[in-house]
């Protein structure tokens, strides 16, 4: 296993093991199975394990498979404040001592606000004491570390880096988003000034590996160099120094198994304009059915009405390209989990975002067709309860 350094020098192996999708059993995680999955992982050198209060079971199992096998001391814990739920600033207490008993522990290594979408929800926290109180459990070392998790567009992620001294940070960055979310521009601001990156959703959801077209599939099959899906996506970001760790959802042995050898054999600079080109060429095979050729260049942003431009087009591609479900689900994170909205329906037709966009896109009917695909009834009843949420 390979290891790049944190903010203080630790190690981290650059594959880390993401504990959202454990497998589930009858009543609840299938524990057998994810504590051979894990343990296989941390033989084979995986020190970095990444949980959430929300994510079902997950906390408890991990704890569990830790302290049966007297490795906690060995491993790095991250875990998340699910601030989206803080009510008063006693939840923090509240929510922090329920997961170091779920985790068996009494101190986290990385704890993340997750879900942190933009400098509104951090002043929010702030007004709640959340600086005091890190503070406090930093000084007491109950929390090693502090950072967020974020969905949403690069310049609120750039404001976010400015609005703490985080100790790191963790984005959804792969080959074909590039350029959607923080991406590559947040990933290198980050590296700018000394923040460690985790990465999550490499495969994104998997729609890299499972869901590739026949075109795709070809490329790979014709390159001199042999690799599966995964092993393209995961090497490209380790080709990256601004990468500290890439997280792996891995509920399989043969996962484990293919995903630590080739974090074991990866190395920086591998890639060459051939590797380059021909994740380019997947890249173009998978968006063939992209039906706006944006590019997230976000020359049309800022918008006068807080319209996230980029991040509705990028969800409304997805929406062809994997299916509504995704598409909404992006469109729903990049939009409304946030205390403004940023959705399609703020457009009013100005047009100043079309005066800068190289592309040539009509970007006000398309904004329309946004709209008219994912701003229905659920939708909009969703929205309206998130936001009531984010006001708390």
């Amino acid at each position: 296993m390979q290891y790049r350094k944190d903010r203080y020098g630790n190690d981290i192996s650059v594959l880390g093991y993401g504990c959202m999708r454990f497998t589930q059993g009858i009543t609840g995680v299938d524990l057998d199975k994810a504590e051979k999955e894990i343990m296989a992982a941390y033989e084979a050198g995986v020190n970095y394990y990444d949980t959430a209060y929300i994510y079902p079971g997950s906390e408890a199992a991990l704890g569990e498979i830790l302290e049966r096998n007297q490795i906690r001391e060995k491993v790095l814990i991250a875990t998340k404040l699910p601030h989206y739920m803080l009510k008063k600033p006693e939840s923090m207490e509240e929510f922090f001592s329920e997961e170091l008993r779920r985790l068996r522990t009494d101190y986290v290594d990385y704890y993340l606000m997750h879900m942190l979408t933009n400098v509104t929800t951090w002043e929010r926290l702030k007004g709640m004491g959340i600086l005091e109180w890190l503070d406090q459990k930093k000084k007491s070392g109950a929390i090693k570390q502090v950072g967020f998790s974020y969905h949403g567009n690069s310049d609120d992620f750039i404001a976010l880096l400015d609005a703490y001294d985080w100790d790191f940070c963790q984005i959804q960055y792969n080959y074909l988003d590039v350029h959607s979310q923080a991406g590559v521009t947040g990933l290198k601001r980050a590296a700018e000034k000394g923040i460690p990156v985790i990465i999550m959703e490499p495969l994104r959801g998997g729609r890299l590996v499972n869901n590739l077209p026949a075109a795709a599939l070809e490329l790979f099959e014709k390159f001199e160099i042999k690799r599966s899906p995964a092993q393209w996506a995961f090497r490209w970001l380790w080709n990256q120094p601004e990468v500290t760790c890439v997280l792996s959802g891995m509920n399989s042995l043969e996962m484990v198994k293919e995903n630590t050898a080739s974090a074991e054999e990866s190395r920086v600079g591998e890639f060459g304009e051939k590797e380059e080109k021909l994740l380019a060429d997947v890249v173009a095979a998978i968006n063939a059915k992209m039906k706006v050729g944006c590019t997230g260049c976000r020359y049309c942003m800022p918008c006068p009405k807080n319209v996230d431009i980029p991040g509705a087009f990028a969800a409304y591609n997805r929406r062809f390209t994997d299916g509504y479900f995704r598409g909404m689900q992006d469109y729903f994170m990049c939009t409304a989990v946030r205390k403004d909205s940023t959705g399609a329906s703020n457009c009013v037709g100005c047009g100043k975002c079309e005066q800068h966009c190289p592309q040539g896109i009509a970007i006000r009917d398309e904004l329309k067709n946004v709209k008219k695909t994912f701003e229905n009834p659920i939708y909009k009843i969703a929205k309206k309860v998130t936001g009531h949420i984010m006001k708390y």
